[in-house]
């Protein structure tokens, strides 16, 4: 599997400068002005591609966790099986969202923002994140390592899964007890999937 990679060395300099703005003081106190200005560009630049600012934020998530999703997700390898791959990605995904500035910014001063997503609504990274999956997931069906159910099913029950432990890993650790610190339960996490992708 070759995924496509997104580096920044690309990017949009308007989503940069909303990526600076909102950690600097949260999406709700960032206003167009203030990213116009950081981007070096006009106000109406602006209002051309997006109305608001929790549009331009939508853009910005969708850019950072793809990010994220494929520097984590596996290249095929010789020496292993797919489903080893997936799991690693996934448990490296997820320690990587957990530990990435703007997700860490908008769960501590704006969470209502994932809500839709978690509530309502698939968006647009989260369907970017299963067409990631669901490739690798027909890999692992191709050489065998991955249970074979209908695709676009399994990966959507992985992505639940790993998005529960993204989203609400810090509701249940403790990390004074060893048994409950996040990286045992990123253990966990490996051999839910690990059991759950087992032909």
């Amino acid at each position: 599997m070759t995924p496509i990679r997104h580096n920044h060395s690309d990017s949009d300099p308007v989503l940069d400068a909303v990526r600076d703005c909102v950690l600097a003081v949260g999406v709700r106190r960032t206003t167009l002005t203030d990213v116009a200005r950081r981007a070096g560009v006009s106000r109406m630049t602006l209002y051309r591609r997006w109305p608001d600012v929790r549009s331009l934020v939508g853009d910005l998530m969708t850019r950072e966790w793809i990010d994220v999703a494929t520097e984590a997700m596996p290249q095929r390898r010789p020496d292993r099986e797919m489903r080893g791959l997936i799991v690693d990605g996934l448990v490296t995904g997820v320690a990587a969202f957990r530990d990435h500035p703007l997700f860490r910014k908008i769960i501590d001063v704006d969470p209502e923002l994932l809500l839709p997503y978690v509530l309502d609504r698939r968006g647009a990274s989260q369907d970017a994140l299963l067409d990631l999956l669901a490739e690798a997931l027909r890999e692992g069906h191709a050489d065998g390592s991955v249970r074979h159910v209908p695709v676009t099913r399994q990966a959507r029950s992985v992505l639940l899964v790993v998005q529960s432990f993204t989203l609400s890993l810090r509701t249940m650790t403790d990390e004074d007890d060893p048994e409950l610190t996040g990286t045992a339960f990123l253990d966990e996490l490996r051999t839910l999937l690990e059991r759950t992708l087992t032909p």
